[in-house]
């Protein structure tokens, strides 16, 4: 017998937003990257959306919380992930990381990179 784990993800996901600890990088923002992967295990092969994740969804989810300003990209990526669960919860595995482009530091720092993995309990 089979058994396959499906994959579906957004990479590259590129937004300009206002999280930052410090007031100045809330005024000023930052250009950010975003990876997005979900994992899961299929129930069936339908050629249906509503048995997989929808990437259109996690792009809205993305989108959505990277509006809405926070000191931690690490709550950033909590939010996304919360919010996945939320739609999807029969994801065993989401997977997000965020670059933030030319951090506001001395010396030439390409990104800054945090990411946060969520599994489910079986």
């Amino acid at each position: 017998m089979s058994h396959f784990k499906q994959t579906v993800a957004l990479k590259d996901v590129k937004c300009f937003a206002l999280h930052g600890y410090y007031p100045e990088e809330q005024l000023i923002g930052n250009h950010f990257v975003i990876d997005l992967t979900t994992e899961f295990t299929p129930t069936n092969f339908e050629d249906e959306l509503s048995q997989t994740v929808n990437y259109e969804d996690l792009n809205v989810i993305i989108l959505n919380e990277m509006k809405n300003t926070q000191k931690l990209l690490e709550t950033v990526l909590k939010n996304i992930i919360s919010k996945v669960m939320e739609l999807y919860p029969f994801v065993e595995k989401i997977e997000v990381s965020i670059k933030k482009l030319n951090p506001p530091m001395p010396g030439q720092i390409g990104h800054s990179f945090v990411k946060l993995t969520h599994i489910s309990p079986k």
